[in-house]
């Protein structure tokens, strides 16, 4: 495993993180992390339930990010164009994510599913259904895990050909906090509410942080590979 494979994971993995606090993700979190504390009787079921949780969102981009990382590097013509000009790409890609991210252009942060509805019929279910929550929660992209995931994760997986591997590490971030709380929990630790409000506070800078990094680095890699003279 080269240190540039490594690099690309923590960054799948900060992504992830960074989608599960934004806004809209969180919503769904919050629905889920109320599924798994209707299990709060028993410590080991709390931790199951958002450990299948987690797995289930991690399942579903990985399933998706293979289907587009593959279906992308397996038309030769297209897998030519982005061996070639990827680098090229990924400026603009890098620069648009960022304006999106700090909220340069408003975006209307909603979800496109009743998320608590959902969360309530799977309460009546088994254990399992906590996976396939975690599935549907995934796939219900809104404006920034949407910009977070095409714009950022999955040209990250097509630079390092990575199929399944990154979209699964970025999916186990999206789900890591119901994961916490899940243990949390388990543990009998309480002020989850105020364990929130903090973790929307640094969703705030954290999100405009990353935003300026990628507006920084795609403003440098778009002159590098668009205005710097060529010899």
């Amino acid at each position: 495993m080269t240190t540039a494979f490594i690099v690309g994971a923590a960054a799948s993995f900060w992504l992830g993180v960074l989608t599960s606090i934004s806004p809209c993700p969180l919503t769904t979190n919050i629905a889920a992390v109320s599924f798994v504390g209707k299990r709060v009787g028993s410590a080991g079921k709390v931790f199951i339930a958002g450990l299948l949780y987690t797995l289930g969102r991690s399942f579903a981009y990985a399933v998706l990010g293979a289907f587009i990382v593959t279906g992308m590097l397996s038309i030769p013509s297209v897998s030519f164009f982005l061996q070639k000009h990827m680098h090229k790409l990924l400026g603009p890609v890098l620069l648009i994510s960022g304006v999106l991210l700090m909220g340069i252009i408003p975006l209307k942060a909603g979800i496109s599913f009743n998320a608590i509805g959902i969360q309530r019929r799977a309460e009546k279910s088994g254990m399992l259904s906590a996976a396939l929550l975690g599935i549907l929660f995934a796939l219900a992209f809104c404006p920034v895990s949407a910009a977070l995931f095409f714009g950022s994760l999955i040209p990250l997986a097509i630079k390092h050909e990575s199929r399944i591997i990154l979209p699964a590490i970025y999916g186990i971030g999206t789900g890591l906090p119901v994961l916490i709380f899940a243990i949390l929990l388990a543990l009998g630790i309480g002020s989850i509410g105020k364990m929130f409000n903090a973790m929307t506070k640094f969703e705030i800078w954290a999100r405009r942080i990353t935003g300026a990094v990628f507006l920084g680095v795609g403003a440098y890699l778009i002159y590098t590979y668009y205005s710097a003279p060529s010899f």
